[in-house]
């Protein structure tokens, strides 16, 4: 049954849904490197810890067409980025990404680089469960291929609800180009969604649902937003965590099918 905190929060996460999905825009968000495709929890790294991610995801099906001259498009491509990180505080951590990839014909590419700065300023009790919460700054170089502006910064929110066998987060994301034609002082908002259970000792089943929304400034049909549900399992049993996934496209501007793994390795 349902504690009052769960439903609380649950009702809570809704709301925010919703005001998200009406409030924010609905046109084209700007095509950028497809590095990582993760809901954020209330995971950090505790002070001194260092720890890394591999961040791998593919494009059986989805867009081949550019978006502008030069672009490497999603299409049978293959995106393979460690995620470096470093706990600072209980409530701080660094990150550095390094994003490679390749196109349609197997070419590889180093994208670039990300710099990332995370504050977990509420944290969910380890054996209990409970609210988290927290912000996630990000800024990014990569080359034009992937990314028209080239250089950005990203925000994330981070919200949720852990109880002893199920987690529900939310991550309102909000985008700044700094370069191309398209830069503006109007971030591009998007968001995820997870929701997962665990169903046997360290074994959790769920979904998580990405949309990109556009940029605040602009109300749009719906029709070009890319949104994204994905059919998750995550594993800890091990020193090795893993999440895979595999997504389906919702919409005419989402990539039909995308398949995704997180492989947490210890240092």
């Amino acid at each position: 049954m349902a504690t009052p905190s769960h439903v609380a929060l649950t009702g809570s996460i809704t709301a925010a849904t919703v005001a998200v999905c009406s409030l924010l825009a609905s046109s084209p968000a700007r095509a950028s490197l497809q590095d990582e495709i993760q809901v954020y929890l209330d995971d950090i790294d505790r002070p001194g810890d260092f720890g890394l991610e591999l961040h791998i995801n593919t494009t059986p099906s989805g867009r081949s067409t550019p978006d502008y001259p030069g672009e490497i498009t999603p299409y049978h491509g293959l995106r393979v980025t460690p995620e470096f990180s470093w706990g600072l505080s209980r409530d701080w951590e660094a990150g550095l990404y390094l994003p490679f990839a390749t196109d349609a014909d197997g070419h590889p590419y180093a994208a670039g680089a990300k710099l990332r700065l995370k504050w977990m300023g509420l944290h969910a009790d380890g054996l209990e469960g409970g609210t988290f919460a927290g912000a996630n700054l990000e800024l990014s170089r990569v080359q034009q291929k992937f990314d028209k502006a080239q250089s950005g910064a990203e925000l994330r929110i981070m919200l949720g609800q852990r109880g002893k066998n199920w987690v529900l987060a939310l991550n309102p994301v909000f985008e700044w180009g700094f370069g191309g034609p398209d830069r503006s002082g109007t971030p591009d908002a998007s968001f995820g969604l997870k929701a997962g259970h665990e169903v046997a000792r360290g074994i959790m089943l769920g979904a998580e649902y990405y949309g990109e929304l556009g940029r605040l400034n602009n109300r749009l049909r719906s029709s070009p937003q890319d949104h994204r549900l994905f059919a998750a399992v995550d594993v800890d049993r091990s020193k090795v965590e893993l999440n895979l996934a595999v997504g389906y496209g919702l919409t005419s501007a989402a990539d039909r099918w995308t398949v995704k793994a997180i492989i947490e390795l210890p240092l």
